[in-house]
């Protein structure tokens, strides 16, 4: 447990990584996976890869994935696991994302019942993780969770991205988002929880954001 003065140094580094450094911008817009630009903290990506290798899953559901510099680590992750998929869903289409025989990108709404059970209902994957980082809202993702949750395999996790905004610790004038999201979710699903021992590095951009369904 971090005392509290540990604590405010965490957030001031957060939150200072987070905008970057004046006049410099957001460090996660300068962050690339093989030349891909990828919109994500470097330590929240090697949580990804232990839970990769710790869960092995046979399907990742990825929302809101930009140019695809994720999916491409994603199906990296895979390639070293020895199995597995990625379905990558968004509502825009980027023509210039990186190809790989591991992802299959979808455009569409992550929040479209009929698109989303269309593409999962038919593979039906012992394990199965999902992250979702598209629409913010709390609106928006709290309907993705409702639609996905249901297929996140025992053991393994859903994963709200983005926690950090609304003042958790980072960008307070945000509105609510995934932080007032997935405490909604908790409270009327108790067989997910937080998997905090992810947030073991200290700074994540998903702080409470990991959870792991139970049962």
């Amino acid at each position: 447990m971090l005392q509290r003065e540990q604590k405010d140094i965490v957030n001031d580094f957060h939150n200072l990584y987070y905008d970057g450094p004046k006049s410099e911008g957001h460090i996660s817009e300068r962050t690339y996976w093989m030349n891909v630009q990828c919109l994500k903290c470097p330590l929240d990506m090697w949580i990804y890869q232990e839970i990769v290798a710790e869960t092995q899953p046979d399907l990742i559901v990825e929302t809101g994935k930009h140019m695809g510099g994720s999916a491409l680590f994603m199906a990296h992750m895979l390639n070293i696991s020895g199995h597995g998929e990625i379905i990558t869903i968004y509502i825009l289409d980027y023509p210039g994302r990186p190809q790989h025989s591991r992802i299959n990108y979808v455009q569409g709404s992550s929040a479209d019942p009929a698109l989303v059970n269309s593409l999962l209902n038919v593979r039906l994957p012992k394990k199965c993780m999902v992250i979702l980082d598209s629409d913010h809202s709390k609106q928006h993702i709290v309907a993705e969770m409702a639609l996905l949750a249901p297929y996140v395999s025992v053991g393994s996790y859903l994963i709200v991205e983005d926690t950090n905004t609304n003042g958790h610790p980072a960008y307070p004038s945000f509105g609510e988002s995934g932080f007032e999201a997935v405490e909604e979710f908790l409270s009327k699903n108790q067989n997910f929880s937080v998997d905090t021992s992810k947030e073991k590095f200290l700074m994540t951009f998903n702080p409470s954001g990991y959870l792991k369904r139970m049962y």
